[in-house]
């Protein structure tokens, strides 16, 4: 009796582990099912925050709303599918009360999940459900702005077959870099006022170092870069911060170029953007925040302090980290335009407008302060933190850039500075 309860008891623990394993591989075996897929929502602050950045696998884009409640995102799976996950990652502007439902339409939902209390960060929901397309309802926002995702993750079984997963060290996001510290200060600004030093508000520069009023394409690729890679002669400048009305540069400098904020088969036609190109993105005059601003302000490492279009309060010890996305949509024509703008367009429902249609990646600039506390204190050469803007002049070497919009934008294919994953 002793041997077979010995027997049973191993017995029992070989099958245990068996169902325990078994179990987990269940679980494991949930994929995520709502990347790249067609993602719509209710509203977008800008055209800089489209419903699709929060479904395309990038932690550092994001889908905003208006400031208002309700609202939705929602995303299509292709095909009717099980749903037993969703991660939420919540950017500073999150919702406190929302639910997330399934729909076999798109019209009648069922809800798998509501909550009242919600704090923000990544929240990682089990849920229990089906249906091809799934929402989340936000019905309280926790801010004065809207509500703002990073990601909105689906996992399950079904809808339609998804690519092959990426294999080795590929990263799926559609991204290549250049890296450029501040180089100098001056008020001048050869894409507004050319040929006019001193007629401009302060800025600084970042990348070529030999920019002035008179910088013209010759001059950028005739000159030197700071720029990894150094090979990227292009000029970028922003509107100088001061502190207490003394200048204070950006410890960091960094230019993604994505293709990110349009469909999938969009991605896939990207163009390099042409040689000579000059884009402003913001607005220097602006009085007042509104729908079209497109600065975003926040702190390095604190979401619980929020975000804005305007400076805010950053804890001791952290730093003030902007924001700037230009536009991506391209007018197949000109260089520049009269207005410094309107041969320019942001994406309009994923795609780009028939009045520019030719997509480029997009230049997110991320810049961040070593400063931190009372935004009183802070102002830039152009004013308030809404007149923030950025002005691009593109150098870029032509064989350069089509050599990275070939290999890492429109396969999306996360690179570094040298354009290689």
């Amino acid at each position: 009796m002793r041997r077979t309860g010995s027997f049973a008891a191993v017995l029992v623990l070989l099958l245990g582990g068996y169902l325990v394993a078994a179990a987990g591989d269940a679980v494991a075996a949930d994929p995520l099912i709502s990347q790249g897929r067609t993602a719509t929502a209710s509203s977008t602050e800008n055209g800089g925050s489209p419903a699709s950045n929060a479904v395309d696998g990038n932690n550092g884009t994001r889908w905003s709303s208006a400031f208002s409640d309700p609202q939705w995102l929602q995303v299509d799976l292709g095909a009717s599918a099980t749903i037993s996950r969703v991660v939420l990652r919540w950017e500073g502007a999150y919702a406190s009360a929302y639910t997330i439902a399934t729909s076999t339409n798109g019209t009648s939902w069922t809800t798998i999940y509501s909550t009242t209390t919600a704090t923000g960060g990544n929240q990682d929901l089990t849920v229990s459900g089906s249906g091809r397309y799934v929402r989340i309802n936000t019905t309280r926002r926790a801010t004065q702005w809207g509500v703002s995702l990073w990601e909105f993750q689906v996992y399950g079984v079904g809808g339609s077959t998804q690519p092959p997963p990426p294999t080795g060290p590929i990263v799926r996001v559609s991204e290549f870099l250049a890296d450029c510290p501040f180089s100098h200060r001056l008020p001048d600004d050869p894409i507004i006022y050319p040929g006019l030093p001193g007629a401009s508000h302060m800025h600084s520069f970042f990348g070529a170092r030999n920019v002035n009023a008179y910088t013209n394409l010759g001059s950028l690729q005739s000159g030197t870069s700071n720029c990894n890679p150094s090979i990227d002669l292009s000029s970028y400048w922003v509107p100088t911060l001061y502190y207490d009305n003394q200048p204070v540069e950006p410890v960091t400098g960094i230019f993604y170029y994505l293709g990110e904020g349009v469909r999938p088969d969009v991605t896939a036609r990207i163009q390099s953007l042409p040689l000579g190109l000059r884009i402003v993105a913001g607005n220097a005059q602006a009085t007042a925040p509104d729908a079209t601003t497109i600065s975003r302000w926040s702190c390095l490492h604190h979401n619980e302090a929020g975000a804005g279009k305007d400076f805010i309060n950053c804890p001791a010890g952290s730093m003030l980290e902007s924001y700037l996305d230009f536009p991506q949509c391209w007018n197949g024509v000109d260089l520049d335009s009269p207005n410094h703008k309107s041969h320019m367009a942001y994406p309009v429902n994923n795609d780009c407008p028939s009045t520019h249609p030719v997509p480029v990646p997009k230049l997110r600039q991320v810049l961040r302060y070593p400063v931190n506390g009372d935004p009183a204190r802070i102002r830039l050469a152009s004013g308030r933190g809404f007149t923030m803007h950025g002005d691009f002049f593109n150098a870029w070497p032509v064989a350069e850039m089509d050599r990275r919009v070939r290999d890492c934008i429109r396969p999306v294919i996360k690179c570094g500075v040298n354009g290689t994953p």
